[in-house]
């Protein structure tokens, strides 16, 4: 599928009839070669768009995945010290192949070991697999785990155009995934339309957040001029 190196629509299957964490345990190996991977010029815009606001010592990939967003805190953080947390073993290990220098922590995002110890934590393409209801968890665990003053920040895409290809397939995704979740144990939990904005400013501010958002021009407008990806930025007070 996708790549003659990326899985194949039976290894797809057996993932999406996986646990979130052993389903990406199962997908590591070949999950750069899939559309899933942050594509690189989402990487490049938040590097450029966050490069103002520093400077940053320590960065937190939140969960980090197969490491895209490393090189994004080791491309800003002066100090060079970079963790990555997930809570897939196969995950981890291919970003450890790739980032050998980097401190990487297996653990789930509900439940940060950290203390407050970072300036800097950023997320890319992970917030699907969170439940609206433990968005504010998610929010809160970050927020004890970041300096006073440090940043959480993550690109958030403009949803797609009330009756457009990508809204009808978005839509049937998530319409998927509800019925397989309530036929199939265990769950894999993974929406697109669950992390709207108003939403996430609510729920960011209950956290302890102040918020803001940037527009990446870099990566286009939309027919109406608005931005086609945000930079959300949330600073602990």
């Amino acid at each position: 599928m996708f790549t003659p190196q990326g899985p194949t629509a039976r290894e797809l299957t057996v993932q999406a009839l996986s646990s979130v964490e052993h389903g990406y345990d199962l997908l590591a190996a070949k999950f750069d070669a899939t559309p899933f991977r942050t594509p690189e010029p989402v990487l490049s815009a938040v590097t450029e768009a966050l490069r103002p606001l520093g400077p940053f010592d320590a960065g937190l990939d939140l969960c980090c995945g197969t490491g895209a967003g490393l090189s994004v805190l080791r491309s800003l953080c002066a100090g060079d010290r970079v963790t990555g947390v997930d809570f897939s073993a196969g995950m981890l290990a291919e970003a450890r192949r790739a980032h050998p220098k980097a401190a990487l922590v297996r653990a789930d995002a509900l439940a940060l070991p950290f203390p407050a110890a970072f300036d800097l934590a950023v997320s890319f393409g992970a917030f699907g697999h969170f439940l609206p209801k433990d968005q504010l968890t998610l929010f809160r665990q970050t927020h004890a785990s970041l300096r006073p003053g440090g940043l959480l920040a993550f690109p958030l895409p403009a949803p797609p155009r009330v009756g457009s290809l990508p809204y009808w397939t978005l839509l049937g995704f998530d319409a998927a995934m509800r019925v397989r979740n309530a036929l199939w144990r265990p769950p894999f939990v993974m929406y697109y339309r669950t992390f709207r904005l108003a939403d996430v400013r609510d729920r960011l501010a209950r956290a302890g957040f102040t918020v803001e958002t940037a527009a990446l021009d870099s990566l286009g407008r939309q027919e109406d001029g608005s931005p086609r990806c945000r930079l959300v930025v949330a600073r602990k007070a």
